[in-house]
């Protein structure tokens, strides 16, 4: 069994999410003392984190880097560790925590922590676009707008994000599109398409019901043109695991892919809005990413790939 981290450094991001953070601090620095004989904790302040967290990376060669935060952290983090023998822990404190949940990460903050002691590393893929990098989901259309809505206010939470959906909704045109793999081809008028590394956004709806995060490959979910009375079916589809039995559905399965976007739609990676480019080319990259993992999920990943691998009779 692999030897428990010893050098940690803690990513703090204090703004993240709608919860107060000082108790948590101070819970999160003394089962630090408790577990690790050399931790550093660095807080963000938007400004230049990631090029000096790149440096302290360096510099202290640690076991492991924990993000205390949401998907911004998670990803800043994550995208510097890429290729390194270094893992990822993620203490969830943002507004949706998606990845944290898609790869059984608890949401409570004990649990949450004593995975950093208990749990074990486990590799999972990750996705290069347009030389970034997703760890989770991306998408292009509606929900990247909501995002930059949420971004632009002042309010954070779940009811923000949802508040900014319902007024957004009854205005909203679909997009034109065009999806090239090389397997398929499609072009059409889409709500949002989406790039999926793993299953669900962190509000708990699921775009991507049979997406694994260490296959090898990633989805692109295209949410084509529906009528706006439509809309409470699909969302009821998307609570209930089921939006791949949309009529307005369409998955592509593969492992590089070309996006073109006409009409210059919004575009979000893993929650952070990145503009609106006119193409976006993505590639897969096999179990690039280890992550510290709670012993029966890299158990259950584990019974599950050896039922996959295994030779028929």
């Amino acid at each position: 069994m692999q030897a428990s981290p010893q050098r940690v450094i803690l990513v703090l991001n204090p703004i993240s999410g709608d919860t107060e953070k000082e108790a948590c601090i101070a819970q999160i620095k003394t089962f630090a003392q408790q577990h690790w004989s050399d931790y550093h904790i660095y807080t963000t302040s938007g400004d230049g984190d990631e090029e000096a967290l790149r440096q302290l990376i360096e510099e202290r060669q640690p076991d492991m880097v924990v993000a205390v935060g949401g998907d911004g952290t998670v990803n800043m983090v994550g995208t510097l560790l890429v290729g390194k023998e270094v893992t990822l822990g993620i203490i969830p404190m943002g507004s949706g925590n998606g990845l944290s949940k898609d790869l059984g990460i608890p949401q409570d903050l004990d649990e949450a922590i004593a995975v950093l002691a208990s749990g074990q590393p486990r590799p999972i893929d990750t996705l290069e676009i347009n030389g970034q990098t997703s760890l989770h989901l991306s998408d292009l259309g509606f929900n990247a707008l909501i995002v930059k809505r949420f971004d632009e206010g002042d309010q954070r939470g779940p009811m923000a994000y949802a508040w900014n959906t319902v007024k957004e909704y009854m205005d909203y045109e679909p997009a034109h599109y065009e999806v090239i793999t090389p397997d398929e081809h499609y072009k059409g008028r889409a709500f949002m398409v989406t790039i999926a590394n793993a299953n669900m956004f962190g509000s708990n709806a699921t775009i991507n019901p049979e997406g694994k995060v260490d296959d090898g490959q990633f989805e692109v979910c295209i949410l084509e043109e529906f009528p706006k009375a439509a809309g409470i079916g699909i969302l009821y589809h998307m609570y209930r695991d089921s939006i791949d039995e949309s009529v307005y559905t369409k998955v592509i399965t593969c492992r590089e892919a070309r996006i073109l976007n006409p009409d210059g739609s919004q575009f979000q990676i893993d929650g952070e809005v990145v503009g609106t480019p006119a193409e976006i080319n993505v590639n897969i990259r096999h179990a690039s990413l280890s992550v510290m993992l709670p012993l029966e999920q890299v158990r259950r990943s584990t019974r599950r790939k050896a039922s996959v691998d295994k030779p028929a009779r």
